[in-house]
């Protein structure tokens, strides 16, 4: 349902209101030209269709029993996804996917779970969040989840998919990037260009570490590395768990931020086998003992879904935008993202 809002403004134009009053001797059309002007002034329509809750769409197969599918494609972040100019923007994907999945906790006819990953990954902590969430789910209700990659299943969306029981990549995916990335910008030479300079008070040393407007000393760039390599070990140590046939040694040759094709990954453990979303569907049909399921897929009343494929979202220049653009001008991210 589209909801009609009206919403007046504050500071009504007195002087027009004065005066409208008064303009007899003008034409009638320029009145009513002023007077429509006046109202426009004073009172915005907005035809906004609020949020609305998720709904279900069979999407391939038949039969009681069901396999939900849940996309996590684009910048992993907690920038909210936008739905055009004159609507609100929608969830981000970390709270898309805990609604999915907690609509999907109340449904016992859900008896598996198929990951659609097209990302080049996101910030450290959304990519550890939706991680978790996913692993939670699986433990307490454990439900079999396949992870499929389509285009990227890269950094922190590798890191997502160590939560899957079995991962599968298209040929062409592109996989791996196991690393950390610090974003960081410094303008200190375009200032001087144009005759700007900065003043800072601080309490310590260290409290204006990362700032745009210098540079970086070598004690603050060992506090950073010394942060990334910790963020790292746990994206090691991730996929340690995800990949129980790793050595350390393995885990660590492989993690030094490289990408791999679909075949490549395959052949250094990476993934488990290549294939498509039809590979899996019957993957999760064997984890769950199904003989035939629906693939089902939640959405907003406003999309449509009608096979597999649907609600595929690919990977735009604007999207690594957002991400570099969530936090203010200048604040060093630490990015699980390949792309950057």
């Amino acid at each position: 349902m589209v909801g009609l809002y009206f919403q007046r403004i504050k500071d009504i134009d007195l002087v027009g209101l004065l005066i409208l009053p008064r303009i007899t001797k003008v034409k009638s059309w320029v009145a009513m030209l002023y007077t429509a002007t006046w109202l426009v002034g004073c009172v915005s329509l907005h035809l906004v269709p609020p949020m609305q809750p998720l709904q279900e769409s069979t999407v391939s197969g038949v039969g009681e029993e069901k396999i939900l599918l849940v996309d996590v494609s684009g910048v992993i972040s907690y920038q909210a996804k936008s739905r055009g100019k004159i609507f609100p923007e929608g969830p981000d994907i970390v709270t898309r996917i805990k609604e999915e999945l907690e609509l999907a906790a109340e449904d016992e006819d859900i008896k598996a779970i198929i990951l659609r990953i097209n990302s080049p990954g996101g910030t450290v902590t959304a990519s550890d969040q939706l991680y978790h969430e996913i692993l939670t789910f699986k433990a307490i209700y454990n439900i079999p989840i396949v992870a499929v990659f389509m285009d990227v299943g890269a950094s922190g969306a590798y890191y997502v998919a160590m939560a899957a029981d079995t991962i599968i990549a298209h040929p062409t995916s592109i996989v791996g990037s196991i690393g950390v990335v610090m974003v960081r910008m410094n303008v200190e030479g375009l200032l001087e260009k144009i005759g700007l300079e900065t003043a800072v008070v601080k309490s310590g040393d260290m409290k204006d570490m990362g700032s745009p407007f210098r540079t970086m000393t070598d004690k603050e760039y060992t506090v950073f590395q010394s942060a990334i390599m910790e963020f790292h070990s746990r994206f090691v140590e991730i996929v340690k768990v995800g990949r129980p046939n790793f050595s350390d040694d393995n885990a660590k040759s492989i993690a030094d931020g490289r990408i791999y094709t679909g075949t490549q990954a395959r052949n250094v453990g990476l993934v488990d086998e290549l294939g498509y979303l039809d590979t899996a569907i019957t993957r999760a049909k064997e984890s769950a003992a199904l003989t035939k399921a629906r693939v089902v897929k939640y959405h907003r009343p406003t999309s449509y879904s009608n096979n597999i494929y649907s609600g595929f979202s690919d990977i735009s220049v604007l999207q690594y935008l957002k991400a570099w653009n969530q936090l203010p001008v200048g604040v060093p991210q630490f990015l699980y993202l390949w792309g950057l």
